[in-house]
């Protein structure tokens, strides 16, 4: 049984990370058409997500309680660059009330990511609770907020799009901004 919980658990990392390799090449489209903070930022974070992936996928190799406590320290000092990087971005932005453009591509690639990155996270969590995993386990709240995050950068890009409200979009990235944070406290505690 062990052995079939370990091979799902790869599986689920292999399609996380070629979701988000595919991902990270759309969002660097769409956001350099748009020059939008929240698709910088989400494709930042799909670049975290490629990496905890790797992490991952390497921890599950060899399941050593040393390797689990690098493995969770990678994973958060990444959650904690991007929330830095995302928190000057989204400030200067605001500050010069820069408007970002309509981005048609950012909004259906972040709905249909939300969606996947939902399913893939309950999977994690699913089989890093049976194999009593806690890389995985952090992995999937990784990718639950990986889809939470998607959903507030499709927040943003609508709002933009619909109402003309540009400032939507800086604060889509001070949200993703708050969940890094989240999850790097939560990541120093396991």
């Amino acid at each position: 049984m062990t052995e079939v919980l370990l091979r799902r658990g790869v599986r689920l990392e292999q399609v996380t990370l070629g979701w988000n390799v595919l991902g990270l090449g759309v969002l660097a489209v769409a956001a350099a058409r748009a020059s939008s903070v929240a698709l910088v930022g989400f494709g930042l974070d799909s670049l975290i997500e490629i990496g905890a992936s790797a992490v991952v996928l390497w921890e599950l190799a060899d399941v050593r309680q040393e390797r689990r406590n690098r493995a969770l320290r990678l994973i958060a000092v990444a959650f904690g660059l991007l929330a830095v990087y995302l928190a000057v971005q989204a400030a200067v932005v605001l500050a010069v009330g820069f408007h970002p453009h309509v981005s048609g591509l950012g909004i259906a690639w972040t709905a249909v990511t939300a969606v996947v990155m939902f399913a893939l996270a309950a999977g994690k969590a699913r089989t890093g609770a049976a194999l009593g995993n806690p890389v995985l386990v952090a992995e999937g709240r990784v990718t639950l907020v990986d889809g939470l995050l998607a959903v507030s950068v499709l927040v943003g890009l609508v709002l933009n799009a619909t109402a003309g409200w540009w400032w939507a979009d800086p604060l889509a990235g001070l949200v993703l901004v708050g969940y890094a944070v989240k999850e790097v406290a939560a990541l120093r505690a396991a």
